[in-house]
Formats: C-alpha cells, structure tokens, sequence
C-alpha cells in the first residue's frame, strides 16, 4: 500500500493546477485567442506554415480566410509522409507516435499524429487536471493510497522507419510517467498485451489481489473484464474484491447505456463515476464535479476549437468558441499541438453553459438516422436506453438501430437490436416504451410518427447473449478503444449482426 503521506503531497500539489484553470474559466476567449497565435508562430516554418504563410496571419479572421477545414481523407497523404519519416510538414518537430483509429465510420484505419507536445501539454496534463478536480471534490479520498485500474490497448512498429502506431491508451501507457506508472495496475507488459481474451485473464490475475482504488477504460471493455472478474472470483460484487475502489473515470463512449450493469455488479453507492472526453486526437473535456455531468471544456491543452451548427453543417458555416449558442448541436474543428490545422473529428456536441464552457457529447456526424426526416441522434437512443432500462429494471450489454426502408406500401421503421442481460417477456411493450421515450426525445422523430404516417413503431429483435461480442472478435476489434456503431443510415451493420443472432 502507498504511504498515505504520498496522498498528502500528491493531493496538494494537483491542486495547485485549480488556480490555472481558473485562469480560462474567466478569460476563455483570450486564452484560446493567444494559443491559436501560438500555434501559428510554432509551425510556421513547416511546409503547411509556409504553404498558408503563418508567419503573417495575426488574427482569427485570416486564419479562417487563409487556411482551408480538412477531413483526414483530406489529409492522409501528408501523414503517411510523415509516418515514413519525412519531418517538419505540419508539425516542427519530430512524430514519432501515430494514434491508430479504431472508429465505427469507416473501416480504413486512420493515423492521427501524436507529438510530444500533445503528449505532455494534453494528454497527460488532461489526467493530472482530471484528478486534481477530483481530489477538490473529494478532500476525504484515498485515491494514491492503492491503484488505478488502466485498461489498455495494443501498439506496433511500422516497418519502413520504426515509427509506432496503436491505440491511444496503448501510446499513453508506453509513455507514461514515473509516477503515474507506479500507481497503476496491470504492470506495462501486461497492459500492451495484444490479444485481448489473453490479456483479460491476465490483468484479472495480477489484479485481483492489489488495492485498487480506481478505475479507467471504455465502459465496454471494463464491463466485460469486471463480469469476467466476478465470474474467475465467483463473487457477487466487485466491492468484495476491491472493497477501497472509490472512482471510475470512463470516456469513449456514452456511460448511459451501461449504468444498469456497473450499478449491479458494484453495489456501492460509494463508486462515483467522472466522465470524461477524449480522443485520439486530443483530450477536450472532463467532468469536474461530483454532481452534475456536463464536461468543462479545457481551453489550455493546445487545442484552439471551432465548430460548425449541424443545422447548417453542409454549408460549414463555421465559428469560434465565442460565438456559440445554448443547446445547438454542433460539429467540433480542432487545430493542435500535434499538427491538426482545422481538422473535423467528426464528434458532435452541444453547450449547456457558456460561463463557463460546459458541454455533452452527442454523437457523430455520420452516426445518425434521418432516413424519414427523423433526425435521431446517439444522444436520444442512449436516453431511450437509459430510461427503459430505470422504468423496467432491465440491463442492456449492447445494441444498434439501423433503419427498414420503405418497400412499395410497407411504411419504414427502426430495427433495434438489443442484447439483454435477462431479456423482458413483453417485447410490445418495450417496443412501445422506447418509441415514447424516442418521442420524447426529439420532436422530428416524433412529428414523423405522428398516425404512423411515414415511421411505423420500432421493431426490436432480441440479441442472443454474445453476439456483439463476436461479431466484435470477428471483425478483429476486441478491446481497446473499438466501439459499437450505435446508428447507421445503412443496414451494413445491422445485417452482420443477424447473420451471427441466427
């Protein structure tokens, strides 16, 4: 066990950073304002500051004049350059690590560059800020007097230089510091373990017998390495196991899905939960109170923000932090320390405060349905979710909705495929209650099921036990940070699944 004077003087000294933070809390404009210019004056000299001319842009306005938004399709030539060595492109030094993308949109793999810049500034720096809001919240807590529980991914060395790709957690792991390192459970060897099914019995036995106060991961994966836990140990909760764990610090992907399942297994309402939002592109947001679960936006890690109204996203209207509004959902643009200039990285959002900057996530830009005019967004199904699984005490593991397109006089609907821990007898009336719950939730899926006029009510299809985590092992996507398509306009996924679900 840790000293409980390490917890002393670790809490002190993370706390130090509130004072910073307060800093962009009052003057959010200006801070994002002087990090932009500080980007530009940095990459200048690279082969994108010279194509744009950098070293002349002094404002906002000519740098959205000057510099055009990219997708990574857009992009990825300069990277693979950069992957093969060729330095000072769009960042001045060198990038030695590549994020490996492992989301749901496209099944070609992306690099997002990792400098050491983002590295130390943003990445890590996000993980002392997310504990020091936690400590300040919590002056009672132990946290340093066990460890954290890190699940993590795997990485590779690309052959023609010896530049390193994988997943995010796997870069951040391999690099971590001293003392993060020393706090944390699985040891490194086992933490980069690439076969997943091998490495989930191997974190559980190195696990299971250190006081873990903490744990961090995708709650996907967690959950699947939790009930394995359970099922090694043959215990009923995971307090039984680690009965000091005080925190789980998620992100990845929506927590409302999987709140059921943690409740039942942890049962212990001394558990908190801190959310946070990152991605392999950066760390944006995190959760700094023990209450509400809006994600402060950080303003200091070396990302300047922009974004783009989704109600006008085709036409990419595009505008700064201090320009947007309450409850719009928007498309986020960043520009980085890694070497991202005006890049979409495809996530949505919208502000429930704007002093200070507070927002949720509330999908993706290609994760949607809107075959019928509907526009249902992963923020309303995750709610749906959430709320069936209060009203009738059930626990949902996954699931994924795609529409069933209009067929000569057949009217369309959703196709929901939902594996439950115990499936309900009553399937009309979860097909009921999710199609309120939806209507309650966004007034053009309801207005478009008004009479059954062009939306029939959902069909839902129960998932036999596993088959999201087989078609995850088929598609050779277990653990990490891989995640399940919540939406699709296609059926491509849905189909995949029935095959499996037969």
């Amino acid at each position: 066990m840790v000293n409980p004077f390490i917890n002393t003087v670790t809490s002190w000294f993370l706390k130090k950073r509130i004072h910073q933070i307060e800093l962009f809390l009052k003057y959010p404009n200006e801070v994002q304002n002087e990090l932009l210019l500080k980007l530009l004056n940095t990459a200048k000299n690279t082969s994108i500051g010279k194509l744009y001319d950098f070293d002349s842009i002094k404002s906002y306005k000519e740098f959205c004049e000057r510099v055009p938004v990219s997708t990574y399709e857009e992009i990825s030539e300069i990277i693979e350059r950069s992957r093969k060595g060729e330095k000072n492109i769009f960042w001045n030094t060198e990038i030695k690590w590549f994020a490996k993308s492992s989301g749901t949109t496209n099944s070609k793999s992306k690099f997002i560059p990792i400098s050491q810049e983002s590295l130390d500034y943003c990445h890590y720096a996000a993980n002392k800020d997310l504990l020091c809001l936690y400590l300040s919240n919590n002056e009672n807590s132990k946290l340093f007097e066990g460890k954290n529980l890190r699940l993590g991914g795997s990485k590779s060395t690309y052959s023609e230089n010896g530049s390193i790709y994988g997943d995010l957690s796997a870069i951040l792991i391999e690099n971590m510091p001293i003392w993060a390192d020393f706090s944390s459970t699985p040891t490194k060897k086992v933490a980069l373990m690439s076969d997943w099914e091998y490495k989930m019995d191997a974190i559980i036995n190195e696990t299971i017998k250190e006081n873990v106060t903490s744990l961090a991961g995708v709650p996907s994966w967690m959950l699947t390495l939790l009930n394995r836990t359970l099922e090694i140990t043959n215990k009923s909760s995971i307090n039984e196991i680690w009965p000091n764990l005080e925190v789980y610090f998620h992100g990845g992907v929506s927590f409302n899905p999987y709140l059921n399942q943690y409740n039942s297994i942890l049962k212990s309402d001394k558990v908190k939960y801190y959310e946070i939002y990152n991605a392999s592109e950066g760390f944006f947001a995190v959760q700094d109170s023990n209450d509400s679960k809006d994600l402060l936006l950080m303003l200091d890690y070396g990302i300047y923000y922009e974004f783009i109204p989704m109600d006008d996203y085709q036409n990419e209207t595009i505008i700064n932090l201090s320009q947007v509004e309450l409850n719009k959902n928007y498309a986020i643009v960043i520009t980085t320390n890694a070497g991202l200039w005006r890049y979409k990285i495809g996530d949505t959002i919208r502000f429930k405060s704007l002093n200070p900057y507070r927002i949720v996530v509330t999908g993706r830009t290609k994760h949607f349905i809107n075959v019928f005019g509907e526009e249902v967004i992963i923020e309303n199904s995750d709610n749906a979710i959430k709320n069936l699984c209060k009203k009738k005490n059930l626990e949902v593991v996954e699931y994924t909705v795609a529409p069933v397109f209009m067929d000569g006089k057949e009217k369309g609907r959703h196709q929901w495929l939902i594996e439950f821990k115990k499936p309900p007898s009553n399937m009309q009336e979860i097909s009921s209650l999710i199609d309120e719950l939806l209507k309650s939730e966004n007034s053009d899926y309801e207005a478009k099921r008004y009479n059954n006029i062009s939306l029939e009510k959902p069909e839902i299809i129960i998932g036999k036990k596993g088959v999201f985590y087989k078609w995850m092992k088929k598609r050779k996507k277990l653990g990490g940070q891989n995640k399940i398509p919540r939406l699709s306009n296609s059926r491509e996924y849905i189909e995949e699944l029935l095959k499996i679900n037969t």
